[in-house]
């Protein structure tokens, strides 16, 4: 009796264990493609359909050859969808290459800029951070709002709050849209901007994929919930300071900086406590 309870516990648990596996393998994707279809659609933000559909294959094939040869495995290729798709969104420009090289830097990012057997950084924001700093002949980033398609950016934002819960990191989200609207307001009083106008970036796709996508990554963040709130309002303080500097991409930034080394920090912290507990 007492064995077959425990039969059917561990295979609701296996259950639940293939349900998420399915879940996050499907839906961030269809998501993302999503977001993408109603910036299209509504707006045209994409220049050319072939340097996003570069982006995809760069980053998916990348992703392929770097898991089988670097670590002699098969990888779910559902981040590095998202890390092409991201890519293809983010980032503009007039030729195909810097598609396919900010793909390729941000998968290659994963397989080297490792500690302790894990990235640090996630992939698409040091990609696009990247080529934003060091290629901006050639690459700017994209900057639309959603405008007065209310219906749109209601759509996008209850189906990010529903995925974000469902990855348990709703928090991180909440978290950083609060610190943006309390530091836009302090930015407004400074700049002598109007308030509607500092936190007006929240209503377009950059922002939502930096929200719903990169502080929110499971394989960047870190280990504790108390520090994750903690590391979401340090990249909100940076990407403040940087704005009144007058930065275009900041959150781009604040995160490509503070986040490996939160991370970094985390790794090492977690493997000295699991050394003591030895």
């Amino acid at each position: 009796m007492i064995e077959a309870v425990e039969n059917k516990k561990a295979a609701t648990v296996a259950s639940r264990s293939l349900f998420d596996k399915s879940y996050f393998s499907y839906v961030p994707p269809a998501f993302i493609t999503l977001i993408l279809l109603i910036g299209q659609v509504s707006f045209g933000i994409l220049d050319s359909y072939i340097n996003v559909i570069g982006a995809i294959a760069t980053s998916v094939l990348a992703e392929m050859l770097l898991s089988r040869f670097v670590l002699g495995s098969r990888k779910n290729l559902a981040s590095a969808y998202i890390t092409g798709i991201s890519v293809g969104i983010l980032i503009r420009s007039n030729v195909l290459w810097p598609y396919i090289v900010t793909a390729l830097i941000s998968i290659m990012s994963k397989y080297v800029l490792r500690y302790k057997g894990r990235h640090l950084w996630n992939p698409s924001n040091l990609g696009v951070s990247w080529m934003l700093l060091m290629a901006s002949s050639y690459v700017a980033g994209l900057s639309m709002q959603w405008g007065s398609n209310l219906a749109a950016m209601v759509v996008i934002w209850v189906l990010g709050l529903g995925i974000v819960y469902r990855a348990k990191k709703l928090h991180v989200t909440l978290v950083y849209v609060i610190s943006f609207i309390v530091l836009g307001y302090v930015r407004s009083l400074i700049t002598g901007d109007t308030f509607l106008a500092e936190i007006s970036p929240l209503t377009g796709p950059m922002y939502q994929l930096f929200i719903f996508f990169m502080i929110t990554d499971p394989g960047t963040t870190v280990s504790k919930k108390k520090w994750q709130i903690v590391v979401v309002i340090l990249v909100a303080l940076v990407e403040f300071a940087l704005r009144l500097d007058g930065v275009i991409y900041a959150p781009f930034y604040a995160l490509c900086v503070v986040g490996p080394v939160a991370r970094f920090i985390d790794l090492k912290v977690s493997a000295k406590e699991l050394s003591s507990a030895r």
